[in-house]
């Protein structure tokens, strides 16, 4: 018969090993990480309501394991332990989507990269004479196509709105019938396609913006005002670090690489889910203020709009494409910036700011300064062209 004391020690040790168990995943076998399956895997994270300051580790079984036998029991491994702390300091839950803006210059390959300058360089090129060149040696049905809805309203407020309706529905149009596209025809000629019909279209849509973008009934009149043009330029600088999170593999938007539907859930992602469509909101609200009229609000008004549909369908298409994976990834995550941060349903790892020192984010910096200074030439550019 044990003494009381001895008891006593062997409740407490049961205590502590619950205390354990309640803030990890107790495994009852030992299964592999390599055979466990994917949405199985993401099916008990998603079922799993702890706070974020737990951590859910799938281990493999070489990982050294808590075994304790007390009172006829058998309590399994657990997950947690000092090692798991150091190795995975970077996240405080595994991730069941990707590591966005991961830039290997050891993996790249060069012919990859020549074929991408080579497909930019013709894209460019059809872009011009097909759209752009109005000359008898170039074909101009950017010209006849802007002339086309411009006809429809002598106002530029109904223009604009009209032009970025088109936009959306061939943008967003495609986009939904991506899936069932790619079946038929593969998803590098489907990107083709996509491209081919979005980017003359998105061109057109700018184009017509900085042409008329003084016309129309003048609202309010703050470029004057102090602080005024360093906060509309801090507002779109930092726009662009959101707007173009899923162009991180240039190689998957020239269809050098097989084009994929990524499940992102590092960086910028942390902050919101859907960071284009916060950019826009931003870069809108940004010019809007600066310019100040009717043409630049109906501009927001459609640009806002239309990111607002494409929040929605991306989570449609997402949770249609992954399932369980994109609902754990949701729960961890918000449209609104910072939401699951304060609401603590995301947990910002210590070294969070290395998620950005990577080179995707290094050249979208100096895409958005060199963006800034060629206004003037943007600007002469589309005065060019007399759309």
């Amino acid at each position: 018969m044990q003494k009381p004391e001895t008891q006593e020690r062997e409740r407490e040790r049961v205590r502590e090993i619950e205390r354990e168990m309640a803030s990890s995943m107790v495994l009852s076998s030992p299964i592999s990480h390599k055979t466990l399956p994917f949405r199985s895997s993401s099916r008990l994270l998603a079922k799993t309501n702890r706070p974020t300051s737990s951590r859910i580790l799938l281990a493999p079984p070489a990982a050294p394991s808590k075994i304790s036998q007390l009172s006829g029991k058998v309590l399994v491994r657990t997950s947690i332990r000092d090692s798991d702390t150091k190795e995975t300091s970077s996240t405080s839950l595994p991730l069941v989507g990707e590591d966005s803006a991961v830039f290997e210059i050891g993996e790249q390959k060069i012919v990859s990269w020549v074929y991408f300058t080579v497909i930019l360089g013709v894209v460019l090129f059809i872009l011009k004479v097909a759209w752009l060149d109005g000359s008898p040696s170039g074909l101009g049905l950017g010209k006849a196509f802007i002339d086309s809805v411009s006809g429809l309203s002598d106002s530029p407020e109904v223009v604009m709105l009209l032009l970025t309706l088109i936009f959306a529905v061939g943008h967003s149009g495609l986009a939904s019938l991506r899936d069932a596209g790619e079946k038929v025809m593969g998803a590098r000629a489907y990107r083709v396609l996509f491209a081919g019909i979005s980017l003359p279209l998105a061109v057109s849509t700018v184009v017509y913006f900085i042409n008329h973008r003084y016309d129309g009934v003048q609202l309010w009149q703050l470029q004057g005002a102090p602080g005024v043009h360093q906060l509309v330029w801090f507002t779109n600088f930092v726009s662009f670090f959101l707007l173009y999170p899923s162009t991180f593999n240039l190689l998957e938007v020239a269809a050098v690489d097989k084009p994929k539907m990524h499940l992102w859930e590092t960086g910028i992602m942390r902050i919101t889910r859907h960071p284009q469509m916060v950019g826009q909101v931003m870069w809108c609200l940004a010019h809007t203020l600066w310019i100040g009229n009717s043409v630049a609000l109906a501009a927001s008004v459609g640009l806002i709009g239309h990111h607002l549909f494409g929040a929605w369908n991306g989570d449609r298409r997402l949770a249609i494409r992954y399932g369980e994976a994109f609902e754990t990834v949701k729960s961890r995550t918000s449209i609104i910036p910072f939401a699951a941060i304060i609401e603590g349903r995301q947990e910002l790892p210590k070294d969070y700011y290395k998620e950005f020192l990577r080179l995707p984010y290094l050249s979208i910096t100096v895409l958005t300064l060199f963006a800034y200074y060629a206004h003037p030439l943007m600007q002469a550019g589309s005065f060019g062209l007399h759309w």
